[in-house]
Order: C-alpha cells, then structure tokens, then sequence
C-alpha cells in the first residue's frame, strides 16, 4: 500500500517536469490523494489505426499516477472515435466506416495496456465508452444529458468557438464535448473514477466532465491539463502536421524513433526528458547541464532516445536500434545488423540506385550518384583530404572499385562524407 506523502508526491513532481498545464483545484485534488488512492482516466479516440507521439504524454502520465498508487483507467473512444474531436482543428475530420473504427479500437487498446500495470491493489482498467453510448436512445440522451448543458456555454467552450470562427461546425463535432462529459459521469458511477486527465487543448472537454457530475450526482470531482508538447518551432506533433511518429513499428520502426529523438534539437532535449523520462530529478539535471557543457556528445538525446524507445518498443529493439545509429556513423560494426535494421537505417538516405546485372562502379562514381558531392572533382578531394567512407572503412583510392562481398545484406553499401553526411547504393532486387 502507498503512503499519503507517495500519493501526493507525483503532484509535486509533475509540476517540476512543468506538467501541469490548467487544473479545477490542486489543493482538492492533493487532499483526495493523501485521503487514499483515486482512480482516475485519460480517453484514446481511435482515428487512425495506431497512437503517435503526442499521445505518449497522455500514457507516460497515467503511468507516472499508477506508480504513485493510484488506479488507472485507459478509455479506448470506440463511440467518440465514430465522431470526431474538433479541438485544435479547424475543420471537420473525416468520418470512418464502424468496422475500421472497431478494428482500430483493438489495436490502440493493446498500445495503451503496455504502459499500464493490471495487477495489484490499484490494477488498471481499460474500457470502450461504446459499452454505453451504443445503449442510449436518442431521447434519452437529450432528457437525461442535454438538459444540464446551456448551448451558450458550449459555444463559448475555445474547441467550439475556434471552429466558429475559421469556418463553422457541424452538429457531430459540436456534441463531441457531450460524449466526452457522459464518458466521465459513467466511469464515475461504474469505478468511482475522480479525475480526468488530458491535453491542454482538450481543457473545455476535460471541465464539461466535470460539470455534468456535479449537476448530476452533486459529487466534486477533478481535471488536470497536460501542456502540448511541441516541435522546437512551435509545430504541434499529430497525425494533421505531417509529422507523425507512431507508436507502431510497423508505421514507424524503432530505428526511426530512436534516430529522431538522438537528432532532439538541443531547445528541447531538457523538456523532452522532463516529460518522458523516469529517471532521478538529478540525473535529469544532470543531462540538461551537458545539453550545454557537451553538445556535440549529444548524451542528453542518446539517453532519451534509448529510454523512450526501450518504453515503446522494449528494451532489445532500442538495443538494436542503438546499435544500427552507432553503426550508421562509424562507431559500431555494420556487418552485425540484420537486414530489416539495416533497411529502418537506409530509409531517409539519399541514395543511388544500381542495377544488378551491371558492375558495381567506382568510389567516385558512388559518391557523385549517391549525392553527396556534386562532381567527380569533389569526389576526389573528399577521398584525399581522407573524408570518404564506404561502410565505415576509409577510402584512400578515388578509383577502387568495391567488392560485392562488401554488398550489406547482399543489397547496400553505406557511404560517408566526413562525420555525419550518409548516403546509400542500393542494389536493385
């Protein structure tokens, strides 16, 4: 059992990680957790067919409450994920088939149970707000919900009144803030569910819960706002901005999320770390000072990808993953990696294509294919000034011509100007 100081503390530690964006009470909120463990939930809608970056801070946060010894429940949206959430969009989202949506609520149910314990006095719960939406008639829905919510209020709610200003909204997306308050009313009458978690863009959602149950059952309940977590120019991360990492290896494969995270510009790697990272306060401090004091060791963004990698996609696949980053740049054996590391490695890389049939050409050639220099001439001078690299071994004649047993995989060939300039000859199949 956790002591009332355990179950406070993560109050205290998530404001040092500058996580706690907007809340209904703190101070209420601090007394029902030092009276005894609360449970609490945060929603997951199903609009795609996995989870992606921007909700790990959702995930890492509900984890962070279970740890302190409270008890989690991870909504999956299978009835909001049929409607659509307006908040921080400026117009309407595309409406999936019921099927797709179902198969999609499965899917981000197991992602949501890995960062979830389901065993212990406060074992987590998953449930799909679909269970009793579905069962609602459209009468009882405006008699026994729409009458405690004045259209006024509504409207004024910034989800709503940021779409009413670029455009409009329909009927579906303007309930969404309905569905979401239900979803709280039910998870507090079924488990005693006391606090809602969720994005700060999600605040007029997340309060609307709240009000309903204190019209409806007389009870005072709790929310708390996560801050957006954004790109170091300010871009939010989402499925909408073009800049998805997804929680699924097979939409984004651990290399890739390991790899963005080693190359976290060096404005965000401190806030990175705050909000994703376990380890000590003072280990963290201790990898924000070398942000400054050794920036090109880049160790602050190395621990964070290793952690953060390891947390989604387990401890050997960051491992490998690892292995492939320091490979790729010379500091480890490229000859160790198997053939899907090596093809997460080689996505993004300009390359040159080769035909099987035909010879493998000349360093030189490589490199002014690959694209890495822009002639022949500069080819040469990279080679002589010691600052080419066909995987990882130094190049001293312009002309030699690469051996087929030095294909990786039986299909690449890694090329390197300087320290970090990578190119790849792909052999055709």
């Amino acid at each position: 059992m956790s002591t009332p100081e355990e179950r406070t503390a993560v109050l205290d530690d998530l404001a040092w990680r500058r996580m706690i964006a907007d809340h209904t009470d703190l101070d209420a909120l601090r007394a029902a957790m030092a009276a005894g463990s609360i449970a609490f939930y945060g929603g997951f809608d199903p609009t795609a067919p996995s989870l992606h970056f921007g909700n790990l801070v959702l995930l890492v946060t509900m984890r962070r409450l279970q740890l302190a010894g409270h008890r989690p429940i991870g909504l999956v949206g299978g009835a909001t994920g049929l409607v659509g959430d307006p908040s921080g969009r400026t117009s309407e989202r595309e409406l999936h088939a019921p099927e797709v949506v179902s198969g999609w609520v499965e899917r981000i149910r197991g992602q949501v149970e890995r960062y979830l314990s389901f065993e212990g006095d406060n074992a987590a719960i998953i449930a799909n707000n679909l269970d009793w939406t579905a069962r609602m008639s459209a009468i009882d829905w405006l008699r026994d919900i729409g009458k405690h919510f004045s259209v006024s209020r509504m409207l004024a709610k910034e989800s709503v009144s940021a779409r009413l200003e670029t455009g409009g909204i329909s009927y579906t997306e303007f309930s969404y803030q309905v569905m979401q308050a239900v979803d709280f009313l039910e998870l507090y009458r079924r488990h005693g569910c006391v606090l809602q978690l969720g994005g700060s863009d999600q605040w007029g959602n997340l309060t609307a819960g709240v009000d309903l149950i204190r019209r409806v059952e007389g009870a005072t309940v709790h929310a708390l706002a996560t801050p957006l977590i954004t790109r170091p120019d300010g871009e939010k991360f989402g499925k909408s901005t073009g800049s998805t990492l997804w929680l699924d290896p097979a939409l984004t494969t651990p290399f890739a999320f390991y790899q963005w995270f080693v190359n976290t510009d060096d404005r965000v790697a401190g806030t990175y770390l705050r909000v994703f990272s376990f380890r000590t306060a003072a280990e963290i401090a201790d990898l924000e000072a070398s942000v400054t004091a050794r920036p090109d060791v880049r160790e602050a963004q190395r621990a964070l990808a290793q952690e953060i990698t390891a947390l989604v996609h387990g401890a050997a696949a960051a491992e490998r993953a690892a292995e492939a980053s320091a490979a790729l740049f010379g500091t480890g054996d490229l000859g160790t990696l198997d053939a899907v590391t090596l093809e997460a490695a080689f996505a993004d890389l300009p390359r040159a294509s080769l035909a099987a049939s035909d010879g493998l050409p000349s360093v030189l050639d490589l490199f002014v294919a690959s694209g890495l220099v822009e002639s022949r001439g500069a080819a040469r001078r990279v080679v002589a000034d010691g600052g080419a690299y066909l995987n990882n071994r130094r190049m001293s004649d312009p002309a030699e011509v690469p051996d087929r047993a030095e294909l990786l995989a039986g299909r690449w060939l890694l090329l390197r100007r300087g320290k970090r300039n990578l190119a790849v000859a792909e052999v055709a199949r």
